[in-house]
């Protein structure tokens, strides 16, 4: 059998080996009912669908023709390092900083990475998640999550 899209090819099996990672991790954890699911439920219900995704990618990669067999061009490495930058440093400020203040910080970092950069967008944006963020995790999910860095109070 033949590659016929390298591109897919290569998603489908990163699609199928996360899932079925996440899949064997999410078994650690009690899985429960359909009518009251435990931890480890919905994790394994999104794995599994995940590895189902990577093999319908994956047999389009050995099925469909493709002009040129869609080859893999270089790694976008900036983009790759800003994003996990911009996670480990939100991970980390967020329980000094707090939200108000990390967030824009995610924003600002996370921008970096494309090409296109306004900063009324970054502003508007920032505001808008760090809003939201409050709204749904503070006031909706009533999760203990500081606001402010830990000298503010």
């Amino acid at each position: 059998m033949q590659i016929k899209s390298q591109r897919d090819f290569w998603s489908g099996l990163m699609f199928i080996v996360v899932g079925v990672v996440f899949a064997v991790g999410a078994t650690n954890y009690s899985m429960g009912s359909s009518a009251r699911p435990g931890p480890g439920y919905f994790p394994l219900i999104l794995s599994v669908l995940m590895a189902i995704l990577g093999g319908f990618v994956l047999f389009k990669s050995l099925t469909i023709e493709v002009e040129g067999g869609d080859p893999i061009g270089h790694i976008a490495w900036r983009p790759l390092l800003v994003i996990v930058a911009s996670i480990a440093v939100f991970g980390l400020a967020l329980p000094r900083l707090g939200l108000v203040i990390t967030v824009p910080i995610l924003i600002l970092m996370t921008s970096l990475a494309g090409d296109e950069f306004k900063w009324k967008g970054v502003v508007a944006t920032a505001v808008v998640l760090t809003v939201g963020s409050w709204a749904i995790f503070v006031l909706g999910l009533k999760l203990v999550i500081p606001m402010w860095p830990w000298f503010v109070g």
